[in-house]
C-alpha cells in the first residue's frame, strides 16, 4: 500500500529534476540584465525581439527544421525495407550487414563529419544542404531501424501469409498489415530521428557556411565570443516550439499509439 505513493511521489520528483533545467533556461530567457542571470532580475522580453530581428537565427532555425525532417523522411525510406529484410529473412552477412547499419551509433559523429567533408568532396558532397542530408541521414537511421526491428515480431509473420493466401498483393499486405504493426515503431524512430538530427552539432559543423547554417551549429560559435540572454531566449523558443509539436502530434496522430499497436 506505501510502495505505490512512494513510486508515484519518486516519479513526480524525477520528472521535476529533468524539467528543472528548462525553468531555468526559460526564466533566464526574461531577464533584464545584458547577462545570464536566474532568477531574473527584471523582467523584459527584449531578447526575443533581438531573435525576431536577426533573420540569421530565423533562418537557422528554418534549416535546422528541414534538415531534420528531410533526414527522417529518408531514414524511414531506408530503414522499412531494411528491418523488413533483418526481420524476415535469413541470408550470408546478415549479422555484419546488421552491425553495418547500426554502426554509426558507437562512431563519434565527429569523425563521421570529418570523413563526409574528406571523401564528398570530389562528388560535390561538402557544405551544401545535400551533405549535410547525406551525413544526417547515416547517423539517424539506426534509430528508426532499432525501433522498426522492436516491434517486429515473429507472430505478425502469420498474418502477412495469411493476407497473401487471402489474395492480397504484396503492396496491400504492406500497407494493411505490416504498416499497421510497425506504426509504433516508426513514430518512436522518426521522434528520436528528429531530435537526433535537429540538435546535432559535431557532423553539421564541418559542413556549414555563413549562409547555410543550423541552430546547434549557430549557437555553438556564438558562445566562443558573446553570452547574453539571446542564447536563452533561442533556447527558450525551441522548448516552446518542441512542446506545441507534441500538443498537434498527440492530437493528430495520438501518442498513445506508441505503446500499442493499432
Amino acid at each position: 500500500m506505501i510502495a505505490r505513493p512512494l513510486i508515484r511521489l519518486l516519479s513526480w520528483v524525477l520528472l521535476a529534476y529533468l524539467a528543472l533545467p528548462l525553468i531555468v533556461i526559460l526564466g533566464a530567457s526574461f531577464t533584464a540584465t545584458s547577462y545570464l542571470a536566474f532568477p531574473p532580475q527584471g523582467w523584459t522580453t527584449q531578447w526575443y525581439r533581438h531573435l525576431l530581428a536577426d533573420p540569421s537565427y530565423l533562418s537557422a532555425f528554418v534549416t535546422s527544421s528541414a534538415l531534420a525532417a528531410a533526414a527522417t523522411a529518408v531514414a524511414i525510406a531506408l530503414a522499412v525495407p531494411s528491418a523488413l529484410a533483418l526481420a524476415r529473412y535469413e541470408f550470408r552477412g546478415k549479422a555484419a550487414i546488421s552491425g553495418l547499419l547500426m554502426s554509426p551509433l558507437v562512431l563519434p559523429h565527429v569523425v563521421l563529419g570529418a570523413a563526409l567533408l574528406q571523401f564528398g568532396a570530389p562528388l560535390g558532397l561538402t557544405r551544401n544542404f545535400t551533405a549535410l542530408l547525406v551525413g544526417h541521414t547515416v547517423i539517424v537511421m539506426p534509430f528508426v531501424l532499432r525501433s522498426i526491428l522492436a516491434v517486429m515480431t515473429p507472430e505478425q509473420r502469420a498474418l502477412e501469409e495469411a493476407s497473401a493466401d487471402l489474395g492480397a498483393s504484396p503492396m496491400q499486405t504492406f500497407f494493411l498489415v505490416v504498416l499497421p504493426q510497425i506504426r509504433p515503431g516508426l513514430l518512436t524512430g522518426g521522434i528520436f530521428a528528429f531530435i537526433s538530427s535537429f540538435i546535432n552539432v559535431e557532423l553539421s559543423i564541418f559542413n556549414t557556411t555563413a549562409q547555410l547554417n543550423t541552430i546547434p551549429v549557430k549557437l555553438f560559435n556564438y558562445v566562443q565570443y558573446t553570452i547574453d540572454p539571446t542564447i536563452a531566449a533561442v533556447s527558450g523558443a525551441t522548448i516552446v516550439a518542441a512542446f506545441l509539436a507534441i500538443v498537434i502530434l498527440d492530437l493528430t496522430v495520438g501518442l498513445d499509439m506508441l505503446s500499442e499497436p493499432r
